[in-house]
């Protein structure tokens, strides 16, 4: 009777435990170190693997510098997928790969700063089956590559780390559980925690770097004498400055049609052409509209098979026919073409080795999404948009651009980037000064007038400034070739549309005030680009400048 009544208790104690819930076996906890530190997070300044690990090497103190080696060493009591687990027991492993991943929360001085829900793509799925420790590197003197690196970034220079972090000392706290998304969010208990104590060094900075920079005489525009926020323009050069908004090339502030703000940085100048990637797709849009209204084209949802043999295309299928130059406007074409899929055939990648950028997008297979429905960024469509306009306007797309719009605009110092035709690529690369993308912008706050000219048509600017997206709730809205963007200051919000390009390149067309805004940035490939620039816009440029 008394060893039943023990297999009971024992059986008992065996399925209330954690590990007898568990879907895999998760590694054998061996290491002492991993046992006395089990459910924490140490800090190290080189790669020690974990059977190497002593506690002299963990790093209590740290004086903070970008440019050394900050890791992460995570013990665990348990594989990510037990954890998960726990959340929906539910769930097969393979959904709970699909639907969750670890839930990173960073705090400094007790306040917490930001939470990431890692994508669940990061990480191999054997690892997160298995694994009860691992590493991570934030920073790395060597630039280590991995996705703890993007991670700190967008903590640190996207989400207010650097904010925190100011000259002094300070406690920096790591907490990690586990989450899952179905699709609303359940977050488990904490995995591990651990902080470190860091001390901000003092960096240097100058008056001069701090000035606000004076408007120099022959800018080609009307000098603004209205009165904005000094100090927060002077704040806002400190921060650029001590490289705490990073690469930034250039501010051109525009109000009530006249010159506001004018700097430079970064070896910068008026003179100097901006390269501003993907910002030059806005002027396919541009060129279209005044196509359009020269008689061109009778209107913008004239179909592909208009100006191209499809039949003749590679993957051909009727679905080819109905696509529109509209939906090449606001990249829903259809195409299987998407820039943010590495595994998407028409990835713009995929694009640019070849000889013929043109055939590469016609001979695309399409998805089974019709046109002007669903949206990806899709930078081979702008391509093909290109080439209809060169096809179809008097002496080709590179004169017609020069008559009809940069010698109104009085622009006459830009680059175009070429396709292998040597046809000028709407899909990016055209450099001009920062005070000649204002003009741009400057035109669309006017609707299309300029200096008494109708360039544009207010009708195609109306069109262009219209969001097509509307149940997306990826991001805030497209138009034509602009993205949409509400700024929010306070409790006022601010719509705008605005060309965008890769560095965090802007030119920022307000709809309901009297402001245009272009930041230029060599912040290419960096995940904090567009963030640094939209926080620049939001906590300095807009509150300094615009007061009701």
């Amino acid at each position: 009777m008394k060893s039943i009544l023990l297999f009971v208790i024992l059986l008992s104690f065996g399925l209330s435990s954690g590990q007898s819930q568990n879907v895999t076996d998760p590694d054998a906890i061996i290491q002492p170190i991993h046992k006395k530190y089990n459910n924490q997070i140490i800090f190290l300044d080189k790669t020690i693997s974990p059977d190497q690990i002593k506690e002299s090497d963990f790093l209590k103190t740290m004086v903070f510098q970008e440019d050394k080696d900050l890791d992460i060493r995570i013990f665990m009591d348990n594989s990510l997928v037990n954890y998960l687990h726990q959340i929906d027991p539910a769930l097969s492993t393979d959904e709970l790969l699909k639907k969750g991943n670890y839930q990173f929360s960073f705090s400094v001085d007790g306040k917490l700063i930001y939470t990431e829900n890692l994508n669940t793509g990061a990480g191999l799925p054997e690892d997160k089956k298995k694994k009860t420790t691992f590493r991570i590197p934030l920073l790395s003197s060597k630039n280590e590559d991995s996705w703890g690196k993007y991670m700190w970034m967008r903590f640190y220079l996207g989400n207010g780390g650097i904010d925190a972090l100011t000259e002094g000392n300070h406690v920096l706290k790591i907490e990690i559980k586990p989450y899952l998304k179905m699709p609303s969010l359940k977050v488990g208990n904490t995995i591990a925690s651990g902080e470190i104590h860091l001390t901000v060094p003092h960096k240097n900075t100058s008056e001069q770097q701090m000035a606000i920079q004076k408007i120099k005489p022959n800018s080609g525009w009307k000098v603004s004498d209205e009165k904005f926020d000094q100090e927060k323009i002077r704040l806002l050069n400190t921060k650029i400055a001590e490289n705490r908004f990073r690469d930034i090339t250039s501010i051109v502030v525009i109000k009530n049609e006249k010159l506001l703000l004018e700097e430079y940085f970064s070896q910068s100048g008026r003179d100097s052409l901006q390269d501003t990637r993907s910002v030059g797709k806005s002027f396919a849009s541009t060129l279209m509209g005044i196509a359009i209204k020269d008689g061109y084209f009778k209107n913008e949802n004239l179909m592909l098979k208009e100006f191209y043999d499809l039949k003749k295309s590679e993957n051909y299928s009727s679905s080819k026919d109905s696509v529109t130059i509209k939906s090449l406007l606001t990249m829903s074409s259809g195409f299987d073409g998407n820039d943010a899929d590495e595994e998407s055939p028409g990835n713009e990648e995929n694009m640019y080795p070849t000889k013929n950028w043109v055939k590469f997008v016609l001979d695309l297979p399409t998805t089974e999404n019709k046109p002007e429905k669903n949206w990806s960024y899709f930078t081979a469509g702008v391509v093909l948009t290109g080439d209809i306009l060169d096809q179809k306007v008097p002496k080709g797309l590179e004169n017609y651009a020069g008559k009809k719009l940069f010698q109104p605009l009085g622009i006459t110092n830009y680059k175009w980037q070429f396709t292998p035709q040597q046809k000028p690529s709407l899909a990016g690369g055209l450099r001009m000064r920062t005070l000649d993308f204002a003009k741009f912008g400057q035109l669309y706050k006017n609707n299309g007038m300029w200096n008494g000219q109708n360039i544009i048509d207010k009708n195609w600017v109306k069109k262009s400034f219209t969001n097509y997206f509307t149940d997306n709730q990826d991001f805030e809205g497209y138009g034509y070739l602009f993205w949409r963007k509400v700024y929010k200051v306070g409790n006022q919000s601010f719509e705008t549309y605005q060309s965008s390009g890769n560095g965090g390149n802007k030119i920022i067309i307000f709809k309901e005030i009297p402001l245009v805004i272009v930041i230029t940035a060599k912040a290419y490939n960096k995940s904090y680009a567009h963030l640094q620039a939209d926080k620049i816009v939001e906590e300095y440029l807009l509150p300094a400048v615009y007061h009701k």
